[in-house]
């Protein structure tokens, strides 16, 4: 199979992990909340975003490189973090953590994936990053912070989105738990992906491995799924934001704020970092996009907390337009799921590379020497 052909785009990986995925998987990996407008409102969003070009001018070979958060990486672009991404494949953390350590990007591991934050910090010293949600249970937050200390992360990214699950209803039809129980529908269309099958059969069930050592003992799913759950139900104080800066470190990432109060909070107890996000459409339907609101939180922001920013980027030219917007760095979590289920282990590389091409060809083609100098090639509605 010609790769290249086969897959010209991420748009082309899309379409070829849903060939390769169970249905009740796929609709867990491109689902959102509700009606799912938020989702939709993210590509309109990035559609609307136009770049002035400046077509005579000396920019034929423009700088990717970016500095964020104390480091040099290659690309302004890195892997989100994506929950249960062992669902789609199993190991994916893993393949995505040595694409991204390669490429000299960042790699964001979710506290819920399944794949321990020892194991990531293994595969990528220096390019891991760890989502952390604030739980109400102090000694298991406690001991997971130790845990990524002792691992080596320098980066923490607490997400505040959360507050309570999101009524998302495909999962709801498919029947979809945490732990994954398969029912008869479900185990239907796992027989219906049999590369799929026997892959998920060698791994076995993907597990919660941040957390699984902190379940009750000999818990059934549905106490697992409840205990789970109650983890991270509430809402993220300023008080615990405070806290959590006090007792990390590091740098700190504060990952869902659309809201220039937020900000302004983020901003005294002294965060290094917004993340502006609408959880991939996965927690408010009626949430505004990271470029309906970059302009006014950077205004907030000044120089002093770097912006990154998510929501349905599929492109190296989506990268420029959110760069374009004020953004310093873009993360991607779908178009990553959609590379390792497509073409396994290449599928993080294979992203990349498209990603970087395109992002190099956009620049080029506006006349842009420099990723930092994409600003100015915004062009105002």
């Amino acid at each position: 199979m010609n790769i290249r052909r086969s897959y010209p785009g991420i748009a082309d990986l899309e379409k070829g992990a849903k060939r390769c995925l169970p249905r009740f998987v796929w609709d867990y990996l491109v689902g959102g909340v509700g009606s799912e407008n938020c989702i939709e409102r993210n590509r309109r969003s990035l559609d609307g975003i136009l770049l002035r070009p400046q077509y005579i001018c000396d920019a034929d070979i423009p700088n990717l490189k970016t500095n964020l958060l104390g480091r040099t990486y290659d690309l302004p672009f890195g892997v989100a973090p994506v929950g249960l991404s062992g669902l789609i494949r199993p190991h994916a953390a893993e393949i995505l953590a040595q694409a991204a350590c390669s490429a000299n990007i960042p790699f964001c591991l979710s506290a819920f994936a399944n794949s321990s934050l020892e194991t990531i910090a293994d595969i990528a010293p220096k390019h891991a990053w760890f989502q952390h949600y604030v739980t109400n249970q102090r000694d298991i937050e406690n001991d997971i912070l130790d845990r990524a200390r002792a691992a080596g992360y320098d980066t923490l990214v607490v997400t505040v989105d959360v507050p309570t699950a999101g009524k998302r209803e495909r999962d709801i039809r498919n029947g979809l738990s945490d732990p994954v129980v398969l029912r008869p529908t479900t185990f239907l269309q796992c027989l219906l992906k049999p590369r799929w099958a026997i892959a998920m059969a060698k791994a076995g069930a993907p597990v919660f491995a941040n957390l699984a050592r902190y379940a009750p003992p000999e818990a059934s799913p549905a106490e697992l799924e409840k205990f789970f759950g109650s983890l991270v139900e509430g809402h993220v104080t300023s008080e615990r934001l405070a806290e959590l800066r006090q007792a990390w470190n590091g740098k700190l990432v504060v990952k869902g704020v659309l809201d220039t109060a937020d900000a302004d909070l983020c901003r005294q107890i002294g965060a290094d970092a917004l993340f502006l996000s609408n959880h991939g459409g996965r927690q408010l339907d009626a949430a505004p996009t990271a470029a309906d609101v970059i302009g006014k939180i950077r205004d907030v922001a000044g120089d002093g907390m770097a912006i990154i920013v998510d929501g349905g980027v599929r492109s190296g030219l989506d990268v420029a337009r959110l760069l374009a917007t004020g953004a310093q760095f873009v993360l991607l979590g779908r178009a990553f799921m959609f590379g390792v289920a497509a073409l396994d282990r290449s599928g993080g590389h294979y992203v990349i590379d498209i990603l970087r091409q395109e992002l190099r060809s956009t620049l080029k083609q506006i006349g842009c020497r420099d990723v930092a100098d994409l600003t100015g090639f915004y062009q105002s509605q």
